[in-house]
């Protein structure tokens, strides 16, 4: 059995922990945010004592969902396949929610078994989630937005 105490100490020291949220479906379930102002949830599902879940759900926003809705339907496509190769790299479990291949929201989540839980553990999954994230809102933004990027502005001086 996991012990509850321990992952919250883990997670005050270093400064992750929000709060603690009521969920019927859940033996615990926390809010933490790494980084700041980011929140995850770190979830023990009920009938499942050997492990918890930390998962990050993320709408998209109004203005990329026009974006997203005015390109091509070969854009729309290829980009749910960059989406779906790319979050398969950093190992996670993914939902992707869109309907004609015009992204709604995605879910990134990864567990932890009683076995492989130390603080090192833990602390790295939600590193490689919140970097999950990450590199999809940067694809989004690289597939559709209209601004570019000259690497040339970026020269080293």
């Amino acid at each position: 059995m996991i012990d509850e105490s321990k992952i919250i100490k883990w997670l005050t020291d270093e400064g992750l922990l929000n709060k603690k949220i009521q969920d019927q479906n859940a033996n615990f379930h926390y809010i933490i945010n790494y980084p700041q102002d980011h929140m995850m949830d770190l979830i023990q599902p009920v009938g499942k004592e050997d492990m918890i879940l930390i998962g990050c759900a993320t709408e998209i926003a109004e203005e990329q969902k026009n974006m997203i809705s005015q390109s091509s339907k070969q854009i729309k496509e290829n980009f749910i396949w960059a989406m779906r190769f790319t979050l398969n790299q950093f190992l996670v479990d993914f939902e992707l929610e869109h309907p004609d291949n015009e992204l709604n929201r995605f879910l990134i989540t990864d567990e932890i078994f009683e076995d492989g839980l130390t603080k090192n553990e833990l602390i790295h999954t939600i590193k490689r989630i919140y970097k999950s994230k990450l590199q999809c809102l940067w694809l989004i933004d690289k597939t559709f937005s209209s601004t570019s990027i000259d690497l040339n502005d970026f020269d080293n001086q």
